[in-house]
């Protein structure tokens, strides 16, 4: 019998690969409708200042680091392919899924955000459900990952880069810097119909701090990147809270992501 061989799947946002893409891109992100003149005036600005989106090149390095390191541990034989597919922009999931899928009896996927919300993630889930079953292969067997938001080694490389950032600053104001972890806002009326998604972003960021030996007075969770949307966002946002961050006198803040494991545009 041969050796069993599973495609792996790492799906995350998208971002476009030139400036010159941003209209399309937003058109996928949007269901098909253009965006304003506005809208993309100001992507363009965005992208053009952090200089392109790392996206794509950091999730490709990852899906190739997980790959080696699935076939140098595997002990009972089995192979792996792993490869990385954008919901939004090229390479999109469906176009890679036969990629991984070639000899493959079963496919992983894995969403690049460790708390999962049923609610968030279904386009995802749908996404390669569909991409699947496109190839028609009755005895391919589809399973994607869930929540994975307290996984020890995921929670000490978190821990190790917050560590990292803080021995960056001069050690006489080390402990006394502000630390902010931070994962992405949502409209309230999204979140309030899964309070376990927001459970476990906080959860992560407790982790984190404890893993750290942070005290509880210097680093709290909050919200980055509110839309621009008159509904009610999750609070607290860390926009708001950098001001009065310096009016308590405060001069050294980290921000550190719990949720994102590439550097994108909402954090650069």
């Amino acid at each position: 019998m041969a050796n069993k061989h599973v495609g792996v799947m790492l799906m995350t946002y998208g971002s476009p690969t030139t400036l010159d893409d941003i209209p399309v891109y937003l058109k996928h992100v949007y269901g098909g409708s253009t965006a304003s003149p506005e809208v993309l005036a100001e992507f363009r600005r965005r992208y053009g200042l952090i200089g392109g989106s790392p996206l794509l090149h950091i999730t490709r390095e990852q899906a190739a680091a997980l790959q080696e390191e699935l076939n140098n541990f595997s002990e009972d034989g089995t192979t792996y392919s792993v490869g990385a597919g954008m919901r939004f922009a090229p390479p999109f999931i469906a176009d890679v899924t036969p990629e991984i899928a070639a000899d493959a009896q079963h496919i992983v996927g894995i969403i690049m955000s460790p708390q999962y919300s049923p609610l968030i993630m279904k386009g995802y889930v749908r996404t390669l459900e569909d991409a699947v079953a496109e190839l028609h292969c009755d005895d391919l067997k589809l399973s994607i990952s869930r929540d994975w938001h307290m996984q020890p080694s995921f929670l000490q490389a978190l821990a190790e880069r917050v560590q990292q950032a803080l021995d960056g600053f001069p050690p006489d104001v080390r402990e006394r810097v502000a630390v902010l972890l931070t994962a992405h806002s949502m409209p309230k009326r999204v979140v309030e119909q899964e309070p376990d998604y927001i459970n476990n972003l906080q959860e992560t960021a407790a982790a984190v701090a404890r893993l750290v030996g942070l005290a509880d007075e210097q680093w709290m969770f909050c919200y980055q990147s509110a839309g621009h949307t008159p509904e009610e966002w999750l609070k607290p946002d860390f926009a708001d809270i950098m001001p009065e961050l310096q009016k308590a006198g405060q001069t050294h803040v980290l921000i550190a992501p719990v949720q994102f494991l590439a550097d994108h545009l909402e954090i650069l």
